[in-house]
C-alpha cells in the first residue's frame, strides 16, 4: 500500500504532487528545489548554497519517512547550467560522502521559480 509522506520541515508541494510516496520499502521523493520551508522563497543565490538547501530539504523528507541519505539509491539532478557542475558536485559529495547513490545529472533550460538546481531521489531499505 502506498503512503503519502509530508513534512513541514521541507517546502510544501507547489503543484499537484506529494513530497514523497513510500511504497513497498521504497521511498520516491519528488524533485526538490531550494525553497526555504519557513519563508516559502528561494533565498540562496549561488549553486552551492542552493544545492545545500535542496539536500537539506531532501534530508527532512527522508527523515519523516524513517529513511536517511544513506538509504538513497538513485538521484536525478537537474541543473539550469552545466557550468555549475563542479560546484554542485563539491556540495553533493559532502552529503553523500560514504557511498554515493547512482545518479543522473541533466542540464535543463529552466526550473520552477528560477531555481538553479532540482533533485529527485529514490531510497530503499
Amino acid at each position: 500500500m502506498k503512503k503519502i509522506i509530508t513534512t513541514k520541515d521541507a517546502p510544501k508541494a507547489i503543484g499537484p504532487y506529494s513530497q514523497a510516496i513510500e511504497f513497498n520499502g521504497m521511498l520516491f521523493v519528488s524533485g526538490q528545489i531550494p525553497i526555504n520551508p519557513d519563508s516559502g522563497n528561494i533565498e540562496e543565490e549561488s549553486i552551492a548554497s542552493q544545492t545545500k538547501r535542496v539536500l537539506h530539504n531532501l534530508e527532512h523528507i527522508l527523515q519523516e519517512a524513517g529513511f536517511t541519505l544513506q538509504d538513497v539509491v538513485k538521484t536525478t539532478c537537474f541543473l539550469q547550467d552545466m557550468n555549475d557542475f563542479q560546484s554542485f558536485n563539491e556540495v553533493y559529495d559532502q552529503f553523500f560522502n560514504s557511498g554515493s547513490p547512482a545518479r543522473s545529472a541533466i542540464e535543463v533550460s529552466a526550473l520552477p521559480r528560477g531555481a538553479l538546481i532540482k533533485i529527485e531521489a529514490i531510497a530503499a531499505k
